[in-house]
């Protein structure tokens, strides 16, 4: 009896746009409601909390600390064990959402926790990625890594959504962050689906021993093995970059741009919009719902123009008009300009990344994990800054204006590089021929 109720309860998925599914509601959980969800919550922490501008900066800026340690991480992890550190960081992820239920925390402890939230959210974006892309067949690949990267954006929905509705219903920012870490459950048992065959026996269930020799292994090879493992990332490191230093430096520093331009918005949208549209109730939520549903549009549109004019090109459109949605709300003090930053933000940030990624991998395909790897962190350096940028310039009247101003201007700059970068690439290209 128990062996049947077992074997009902292992599921293999196998179906591609099932796959894909699975990842989009993984990156859901791991980057909607483990990374953006604080956003949706912002002005309710704020106020339930007494928090001040400065202290909620940090809070985000420490998660980006984490998503930065995490995108290291992920770099070393061995592809026997890109299952397993996923569902590890994806249960801490769903954990460390509960977590913030728990009544009269310090501040010290609100740290932590954003900090290992951040390091879930970097290690299991890459690894899900990873996993997930790599099952589709190539004819497919396009559209079904659209859908998988589409979870970003049904996340901040969904964040949006349940934050409303349970504000609404006169509950507080400690039960959203328990409902959603309930709502994420189900992902770790539609995660064991996916696990990589050789890990799965003819009966169905989990090989006791999958392709581990670490019990075998005496303890003075672990620390050898190490340090093989460095030596091999240093290796590897010299030869992605061997011949290609130049534009992928450039590259990298425009990333480092796009991570500071577009967090401003990403973190502060719904308090600016509390600031500003005091007579429109739950005005912060609707704009932050306006940001998922054009997120959720974005890779399709900016992919479908890629093609007809290429990665880098489309980069640059991109970047420039994010840079343009960073002004709007200085321009246009009411609901237009923040509404239509908000429509810019989810066009534009999701695209962006998925253009950058697509354009360093392509450098050196035979680096490609290395260099997203690389790229990763650069976009989490700019993150990390930007809300200490913005904070700091908002001043006593907590005045996001100057931070949006540095945010596009830190876009356009962002964009000078991204040209020279694609002057540097075509330079190289004549010079092969």
């Amino acid at each position: 009896m128990m062996t049947a109720l077992k074997s009902r309860a292992v599921i293999t998925v196998t179906n591609e746009t099932a796959v894909a599914l699975i990842g989009m509601y993984c990156m859901a959980v791991v980057m909607g409601f483990g990374r953006f969800l604080f956003t949706a919550t912002l002005p309710d922490i704020m106020l339930q909390l007494s928090l001040s501008t400065t202290i909620a900066g940090w809070l985000a800026s420490i998660n980006y600390i984490g998503y930065f340690i995490g995108a290291l991480i992920a770099m070393f992890v061995p592809q026997r064990l890109t299952w397993h550190m996923l569902i590890l960081w994806t249960i801490v992820s769903v954990i460390t959402t509960m977590l913030l239920v728990v009544p009269n925390m310090s501040l010290n402890l609100w740290y932590g926790i954003r900090l290992i939230s951040g390091i879930a959210s970097g290690v299991a974006m890459i690894l899900s990625s990873s996993l997930v892309i790599q099952s589709f067949s190539l004819e497919r690949r396009s559209v079904l890594s659209a859908v998988h990267y589409a979870g970003i954006g049904v996340g901040i929905s969904a964040s949006a959504i349940l934050t409303w509705w349970l504000l609404t219903l006169g509950y507080h920012f400690d039960v959203i962050w328990l409902i959603a870490g309930m709502i994420s459950l189900p992902v770790l048992w539609l995660l064991y689906g996916i696990r990589p065959s050789a890990m799965v026996t003819l009966s169905g269930s989990t090989s006791s021993n999958p392709t581990s020799v670490s019990s075998e292994t005496p303890q003075s090879n672990h620390y050898s093995s190490l340090y093989q493992t460095y030596i091999n990332f240093k290796r590897s490191l010299y030869e992605a970059l061997a011949g290609h230093s130049k534009p992928i430096a450039l590259l990298l520093t425009s990333y480092v741009l796009a991570g500071f331009g577009y967090i401003t918005s990403a973190t502060f949208l719904p308090v600016m919009a509390a600031q500003r549209l005091t007579t429109q109730n739950s005005a912060g939520l609707s704009i932050w719902l306006v940001v998922g549903i054009f997120a959720m549009l974005s890779n399709p549109i900016w992919g479908a123009l890629a093609k007809r004019i290429g990665e880098v090109k489309t980069l640059m459109g991109l970047t420039l008009l994010q840079a343009f949605g960073m002004y709007l709300p200085i321009g246009f003090d009411g609901a237009i300009g923040l509404y239509a930053n908000a429509m810019i933000l989810g066009l534009t940030f999701v695209g962006m990344v998925s253009m950058t990624l697509t354009i360093i991998k392509n450098i050196n395909p035979i680096y490609s994990n290395l260099l997203i790897g690389l790229a990763t962190l650069a976009y989490a350096i700019g993150q990390f800054i930007g809300p200490l940028v913005t904070v700091a310039l908002a001043g006593e009247n907590d005045n996001f204006n100057a931070g949006l101003l540095v945010a596009a201007i830190g876009l356009l700059t962002g964009l000078v590089l991204v040209f020279f970068f694609w002057r540097q690439t075509n330079r190289l290209q004549k010079i092969i021929i």
